[in-house]
C-alpha cells in the first residue's frame, strides 16, 4: 500500500486483499453479489475502510491447488492475504500432513514477499476418527504461530451459533446441499470474520 500526498496530507491508497480460497470463498452458488468476497468487501467499505478484495476462490480446491497457485495469486498490488483452505481436504480424508505442508507452502510464499496473512481454519468433525480430527484441527493454529500470521479459529464462524439446533434457522442459513451457506449464512461468516480482516489491513497500514 502505497501513500499518496494531496496538498501536504498523506492519503493511504486503496488495501487490496486476495482471499485465497475454495467453493466457500469462491461463492458457490450464489449470485455474484451474495457471495462471501462481495459482501465481505461491502462490510469493510460500511467500517470505513479504503478496501478491495480479490476473489481467489475456486471451487473444489484443496491445500495443494492453492499451493499450485498462490504465486500468480499475488499480484503487485495484493497488499494482504486471507487463506481460508483444508474443507476439501477434510472431505476426501486427505492426511492432515499433507495438507500442513501444502498450508506451510503457501504461507512460506507469502512470508517471503512480505504480506501479513489471516489464516482461517476449519474444525474437522469425528468422521475419521479422533486422530485425524486433533491433527487436522492442530495444524491452523500451529501454522499460524510458527509463521506469525493472523489467526481465525473457523472459517464459518457465525453460522453455528446462530442455528443451534433449530432445523428452519439451518436451512435458512444453508444451501441446499447442506454444505454452502446461502447469501444470509454468508452474511454472518462476515460478521465474525470481519473485525479479524480488519486486523490484517490494520497490519498493512502501519
Amino acid at each position: 500500500m502505497a501513500l499518496t500526498l494531496f496538498a501536504g496530507v498523506a492519503v493511504a491508497d486503496e488495501v487490496t486483499i486476495a482471499a485465497l480460497g475454495d467453493s466457500l470463498t469462491q461463492g458457490y452458488g450464489l449470485p455474484l453479489e451474495q457471495g462471501f468476497v462481495p459482501q465481505l468487501e461491502a462490510w469493510l467499505r460500511a467500517q470505513g475502510h479504503a478496501v478491495t478484495v480479490l476473489n481467489a476462490g475456486v471451487s473444489g480446491d484443496t491445500t495443494a491447488g492453492g499451493l499450485a497457485r498462490v504465486e500468480w495469486t499475488l499480484t503487485p498490488e495484493v497488499d494482504a492475504m486471507i487463506v481460508a483452505l483444508g474443507g476439501n481436504d477434510l472431505l476426501r480424508g486427505i492426511d492432515p500432513a499433507v495438507s500442513r505442508e501444502n498450508l506451510a507452502g503457501i504461507l512460506e510464499v507469502t512470508q517471503a514477499a512480505g504480506l501479513p496473512v489471516l489464516l482461517a481454519g476449519l474444525p474437522a468433525p469425528g468422521n475419521y476418527g479422533p486422530d485425524y480430527q486433533a491433527a487436522f484441527n492442530a495444524m491452523f493454529p500451529e501454522l499460524a504461530e510458527t509463521y506469525g500470521t493472523l489467526y481465525a479459529e473457523n472459517f464459518l464462524g457465525g453460522l453455528g451459533d446462530a442455528a443451534g439446533a433449530d432445523p428452519l434457522v439451518i436451512a435458512r442459513l444453508m444451501q441446499s446441499d447442506g454444505i454452502h451457506p446461502s447469501a444470509d449464512g454468508v452474511a454472518l461468516m462476515v460478521a465474525a470474520l470481519g473485525p479479524q480482516v480488519e486486523a490484517l489491513i490494520g497490519l498493512v497500514e502501519q
